[in-house]
């Protein structure tokens, strides 16, 4: 496979994981700082959040984005601040992570794993690679990185999070969001180069298999 760039580079993962982690740190040191008060910690990741979303937008980031990652930190505090359970601030998380666990597994099975979808549209290439046999199952095999990634998610927010062991979910939101999107990353890459037949163009060159008709053409000539 001569394709150069791994996914890490492609998807930009350690951004993704500052955008992640940023608000949370915001959120349980402002609750620590001011004897745990919910609206201190809320106050502090939203306006974390508002900074971390101008920034990536006078970077060129899509608007629709980074909306959609304010959004969640709003939402997120406005949960908490409406139960008056800290922890309920990453009731969010539990549940996106419970979820995305089960949409990856799901589009796994039908043959639309989300992890082409999400190279392929990065790359330009909308549904292309589905055309590629070889391309697909590889795509479907690294997939399982990330539903294990989400799973392990899960099983350590969940008992913390009955707990209401809120320092303990902040740093596990932080231990589990960029090292284990690196890891996350380089795994299924790893799966991708070892599972793509040698000789394959990579990421970027789908290939198609040859038309029947054109199949049947070369192997029976005009005679």
């Amino acid at each position: 496979m001569t394709q150069p760039e791994s996914l890490a580079q492609l998807l930009n993962g350690r951004r993704a994981a500052i955008d992640a982690t940023l608000p949370t740190i915001g959120f349980v040191t402002g609750w620590l700082v001011f004897g745990q008060s919910i609206g201190a910690g809320a106050v502090v990741a939203v306006v974390l959040a508002l900074g971390l979303s101008l920034w990536r937008l006078r970077q060129g980031d899509k608007p629709r984005a980074v909306v959609i990652g304010l959004l969640g930190v709003c939402v997120a505090a406005l949960i908490a601040l409406y139960t008056g359970r800290a922890e309920d601030f990453f009731l969010i998380q539990l549940f996106s992570n419970a979820a995305s666990a089960l949409a990856w597994a799901v589009s796994i099975v039908v043959r639309w794993p989300l992890l082409g979808l999400v190279v392929g549209g990065v790359l330009g290439q909308k549904t292309r690679w589905r055309r590629d046999p070889a391309l697909l199952r590889s795509y479907g095999l690294a997939s399982w990185v990330w539903v294990l990634q989400y799973v392990v998610r899960v099983a350590v927010f969940l008992p913390l999070y009955a707990a209401g062991q809120v320092f303990a979910l902040g740093v596990m939101r932080v231990a589990l969001t960029w090292p284990l999107v690196a890891a996350c990353l380089a795994v299924s890459w790893w799966v991708i180069r070892r599972t793509l037949p040698p000789g394959h163009p990579g990421l970027r060159h789908p290939v198609a298999p040859a038309a029947p008709e054109a199949a049947g053409e070369k192997s029976h000539p005009a005679v």
